[in-house]
């Protein structure tokens, strides 16, 4: 009879929850997601040799995160591209990831490991949008001069949108996306600026080369006229992007 109650009083997302949580509790699967935090398609095989598993073992784990929602993929060719699905499937991993980090962080590391946790630590992409050091001074600055508040969680200030306007950058064609929202830096334990206006923002400083990827992964660095010009707009120290 207990059993019979237990059932039916149960929440009925709570089968839903539990397959979502099957699918990053394998290692090799939430290797995969972490990579693709950088909001790139991959090939299947870039990830395979990213996560260090057979061509084959790794197609298996990505049909699971495929049928689960958390990937979509499209073919060319005879390649297979996988990406996140969409801006909540970063905003879940990146969540849980600011979770576990400081275990992560007690592990030892090699010399070219530590370096580069320390690129990532100094400026990233989270998704679509910047993070780390570099994520938290722009985020700070905007609500120094006003353009963002975050006294009742993130929200751009008229006197923001008129900056956006000013910069060039488009913040249209939305749709359901907030167009600011908080997200918890996972290295800096501090929110910084995500939804459309942050990722329209990085978008723009790649396009105008004040930003530029490091590798092939997801840290990126302010280049000189980078520098200049968030001085400039922001009044970031420049020490502050380096």
């Amino acid at each position: 009879m207990l059993d019979d109650m237990t059932s039916t009083n149960r929440d009925p997302r709570a089968g839903a929850l539990a397959r979502l949580a099957a699918l990053a509790a394998d290692e090799t699967r939430a290797a995969c997601l972490l990579a693709l935090l950088d909001g790139r398609a991959w090939t299947a095989g870039e990830l395979a040799r990213h996560c260090g598993v057979a061509a084959s073992t790794l197609s298996e784990h990505l049909g699971k995160l495929v049928g689960g929602g958390l990937l979509t993929e499209e073919r060319q060719g005879r390649h297979r591209y996988v990406r996140l699905a969409d801006a909540r499937v970063a905003q879940l991993v990146e969540d849980l990831t600011a979770h576990i980090a400081p275990d992560a962080a007690e592990r030892p590391r090699g010399l070219r490991q530590s370096g580069a946790d320390s690129a990532m630590a100094r400026g990233r992409t989270c998704y679509d949008h910047l993070a780390g050091r570099l994520g938290i001074a722009v985020t700070e600055a905007l609500t120094t001069r006003g353009l963002l508040r975050q006294d009742a969680g993130f929200a751009l200030t008229d006197a923001g949108l008129e900056w956006f306007g000013a910069l060039g950058v488009d913040l249209d064609g939305r749709g359901r996306r907030p167009l600011a929202r908080a997200c918890l830096d996972w290295t800096e334990r501090r929110p910084h600026l995500a939804g459309a206006a942050g990722a329209a923002l990085c978008r723009h400083l790649l396009d105008q080369g004040w930003c530029v990827r490091i590798g092939s992964g997801r840290a990126v660095k302010v280049t000189g006229a980078g520098e200049r010009a968030l001085s400039g707009l922001l009044g970031i120290d420049t020490a502050a992007l380096r």
